[in-house]
C-alpha cells in the first residue's frame, strides 16, 4: 500500500471515527437521560400510589369507625349482650351500613368472631372469622389488604376493623373497598405510562386476575414470568416486554408486591413505561448521524485526496530520484518547492548527489587501486612459496656441473622432479586466480539437488577411509519429495565440492559429515555440517572474504567461489559454528534465479517420501 493510500485511508477513518464517536456519545447520553427520566417518573408514580393507597386506607378506616360509633351499631351490640338475643333481627344491618358509608364490604361479628351480618356474602352468616379475634385491640390499627370471599369468587379489598364502644364484649365491624380497575383509574399517569393490578388470590398464575383501567389486559399471559418471580420472591423487580419485533413496541414494567397483614402476597402493582419515545429518538439520532457521516465521507474523500496528493507528490519525486541515483545517474536533481521540511529534504538530497558525483571518480579509482594492490599482494604471497624451491633447485644444478657424471645424473633427476612439482603448483595457483576472476554465468536447467549431493559425496568416498588415518562417516538426510529447482548443476557440484573438502580438512581426527535437504516456501535448503573443532565468531565473519583462509595451505578462494555461485543463483549462504563441536553451512536456493529466463521443463515421476541414507566411504 502506497504512502498516499495510507494517508487517504487514515483521513477517512479519522472522519468516520469522529462521526461514530459523536453519534455513539449522543445516543448514550440520550438513553441515559431517558432512563433517568423514566426512573423518576416511575418512582413518582409509585410514591403517588403509596400516598393514595394510604389516604384510601385512612378513608376506609374512618368510614368503618363511623359505622362502629353509629347509634344503630351500638344498639345492636347492646342487644347481643342480652340473654337469648334474636340475632336474625340484625342480618340486614351490614348491608344498610355499607350503602350508607359507600363501602363495598361490611360485616358484623360477635366477640367470638361469629359473623351475624354480611353485606357482600349473606350466606356467610354464622361462620367464624378467627383472625378478627386474634387482635385484642383494633383501635390504633390501620387499613390492610385482605382476601374477601364472595359467593361467586374472591376479591381483593382494602379493609379496616373497629369495635363498637360502650358495650362490655367486643362487637366487630369489618369494612372495606374493592381494589379493581376503578382504583387504577384514580391514579393520574403521565403520557406513555400505564398501571396494572394483579390479584394474587389463587395458586399459580391466573390471567383473568390481571386488570387495567379497562378491565381486560391483552396478552395477559406475557406477564406470567414476572408474576411467578414475585410469587417465589416477593420483592420489587424491573422487566422489559417487547410486544412485536419492532423495538419501539417494548415496554418496561416496574412490579411492586402488595402484602397482607401477615406479609402474604395478595397482589402485584405493575407500572409500565413505553420505550417508543426512546427508540424513535435513537433512530432519529442514528439517521442524522448517518446523513452527517455520508456528507463527511464525501467531503473527506475530496479533502483527503487533495491533501494526500499534495503531501506525497514531493515524496514520490524523492523516491524517483533515489532510484535514479541507485541506477547510476549521479547527477539527478530534485525540484525544491518551498522552505518546509520536504523542501529541506530535497535540498539535502541535491547536496548529497552533488557530493556523490564529485567523489564518485575518486572512490572508483581508490577501489581499483586497493583491489589491484590486494590482488598483487596475494598473488606475490602465493607465488613466493613455489619460487623458493625452484631457486634452490637451479642452484643445485649449477653446482652439480662440477660433479661426476653419476652424481650429476642423480641430482639432475631429483631436480627435474622438484621443478615439475613446483611448476604444477604454480599452474594450480594461476588457475585458481583465473577461475575466480571469470566465474561463468549459470546455465540453468531443471536440477534435482539430492542427485547433485549424491554425486559430490561419491567423488569423495575414497577419502572417507584413507589408509593410516581416522575414518570419516557421511550421513545423508535427503528429502526425497524435494522439488526441483532451476540451476547450473556443474556450478552447484563445484560449490558442494569446496564445502565438502572444507569439512574434511576440518576433521583431521575423523568425525561425521552430515548433509541434509529440506523444502522452503521460496525454494530449497542445503545443510553441510562437520564435527570438527569449529570456528571463532571472528573467523565466521571473514570466511567468505576472498583470499582469507585459516589453513596452512590454500588460496582462501574456495568459500569465496561458493558464495559467488550461490549469489549467481539468487540464493544466500550462512555459517554457524560451535567451538569444539563443529561447523554448519546453510544454503538457501530459490526455485528459479531472479531476472533469468526459465529453464525448459521436463516430466519427472512422483518421488517417494523422505528417507535417511548413511554412507561410510
Amino acid at each position: 500500500m502506497s504512502f498516499r493510500t495510507k494517508l487517504f485511508f487514515i483521513f477517512l477513518v479519522t472522519v468516520l471515527a469522529s462521526v461514530t464517536v459523536v453519534a455513539w456519545g449522543v445516543t448514550r447520553y440520550t438513553r441515559n437521560a431517558f432512563e433517568e427520566m423514566d426512573t423518576q417518573r416511575t418512582a413518582a408514580l409509585i410514591a403517588q400510589f403509596k400516598k393514595e393507597f394510604a389516604q384510601l386506607g385512612e378513608e376506609v378506616t374512618h368510614r368503618v369507625e363511623t359505622i362502629a360509633n353509629a347509634e344503630v351499631t351500638i344498639r345492636a351490640a347492646i342487644v347481643l349482650e342480652q340473654p337469648n338475643a334474636n340475632v336474625s333481627l340484625l342480618v340486614n344491618d351490614a348491608k344498610g351500613a355499607a350503602q350508607e358509608q359507600g363501602l363495598d364490604f361490611v360485616q358484623f361479628a360477635t366477640a367470638d368472631g361469629t359473623v351475624i351480618s354480611s353485606a357482600q356474602y349473606p350466606a356467610h352468616v354464622g361462620f367464624k372469622s378467627d383472625w378478627v379475634t386474634a387482635t385484642k385491640d383494633w383501635r390504633d390499627s390501620s387499613a390492610f389488604l385482605k382476601r374477601e370471599e364472595l359467593p361467586d369468587a374472591a376479591a381483593l379489598s382494602l379493609s379496616a376493623v373497629r369495635t363498637a364502644p360502650v358495650v362490655d364484649k367486643p362487637f366487630y365491624v369489618i369494612g372495606g373497598w374493592r381494589l379493581d380497575q376503578n382504583f387504577l383509574a384514580s391514579l393520574v399517569l403521565p403520557e406513555g405510562m400505564r398501571a396494572l393490578l394483579y390479584r394474587n388470590l389463587e395458586q399459580g398464575f391466573v390471567s383473568s386476575a390481571l386488570t387495567d383501567v379497562t378491565g381486560d389486559v391483552k396478552e395477559a399471559d406475557r406477564f406470567e414470568p414476572i408474576i411467578e418471580k414475585i410469587q417465589k420472591q416477593p420483592a420489587s423487580l424491573v422487566e422489559t416486554l417487547q410486544w412485536t419485533p419492532d423495538p419501539a413496541s417494548a415496554e418496561t414494567f416496574h412490579a411492586m408486591p402488595l402484602l397482607g397483614r401477615n406479609n402474604e402476597l395478595l397482589g402485584v402493582l405493575l407500572v409500565g413505561s413505553s420505550r417508543r419515545e426512546l427508540v424513535l429518538l435513537t433512530r432519529r439520532i442514528l439517521e442524522m448521524a448517518s446523513a452527517v457521516g455520508a456528507a463527511a465521507l464525501l467531503i473527506g474523500l475530496f479533502i483527503s485526496w487533495w491533501i494526500s496528493a499534495r503531501i506525497t507528490r514531493p515524496v514520490r519525486e524523492l523516491a524517483r530520484g533515489a532510484r535514479e541515483v541507485a541506477g547510476g545517474r549521479w547527477d539527478t536533481r530534485i525540484e525544491v518547492r518551498g522552505p518546509d521540511e520536504v523542501g529541506q529534504l530535497a535540498i539535502a538530497f541535491n547536496d548529497m548527489t552533488r557530493t556523490l558525483a564529485s567523489q564518485r571518480e575518486r572512490l572508483v579509482q581508490a577501489e581499483r587501486v586497493a583491489a589491484w594492490r590486494e590482488l598483487a599482494r596475494r598473488l606475490a604471497h602465493e607465488l613466493r612459496n613455489p619460487l623458493f624451491p625452484l631457486q634452490i633447485t637451479l642452484e643445485n644444478l649449477q653446482r652439480a656441473k662440477s660433479l661426476s657424471k653419476e652424481q650429476f645424473n642423480e641430482i639432475f633427476h631429483e631436480s627435474t622432479a622438484t621443478l615439475k612439482t613446483e611448476l604444477a603448483n604454480l599452474n594450480t595457483i594461476v588457475g585458481r586466480f583465473s577461475d575466480f576472476s571469470k566465474m561463468p554465468e549459470p546455465q540453468l536447467q531443471r536440477v534435482n539437488v539430492n542427485e547433485v549431493i549424491r554425486g559430490a559425496v561419491r567423488l569423495f568416498e575414497p577419502q572417507f577411509h584413507p589408509v593410516g588415518k581416522p575414518a570419516i562417516s557421511a550421513e545423508l538426510y535427503l528429502l526425497e519429495s524435494l522439488p526441483e529447482i532451476e540451476a547450473d548443476p556443474d556450478l552447484l557440484h563445484r560449490a558442494l565440492q569446496n564445502l565438502i573438502l572444507n569439512a574434511l580438512d576440518a576433521m583431521p581426527a575423523g568425525g561425521t559429515l552430515t548433509l541434509r535437504t529440506s523444502a522452503r516456501d521460496a525454494g530449497v535448503r542445503l545443510e553441510i555440517a562437520d564435527t570438527g573443532q569449529g570456528l571463532a565468531p571472528e573467523e565466521c565473519s571473514r570466511l567468505f572474504t576472498p583470499y582469507y583462509t585459516s589453513k596452512h595451505h590454500g588460496t582462501g578462494l574456495g568459500l569465496a567461489i561458493v558464495q559467488s555461485v550461490v549469489s549467481d543463483h539468487g540464493g544466500t549462504i550462512s555459517v554457524s559454528s560451535d567451538a569444539g563441536r563443529g561447523t554448519t553451512f546453510r544454503i538457501d536456493l530459490p526455485h528459479r534465479p531472479p531476472n533469468r529466463p526459465a529453464a525448459p521443463k521436463k516430466e519427472t515421476p512422483a518421488p517417494p517420501p523422505q528417507v535417511r541414507a548413511s554412507t561410510a566411504g
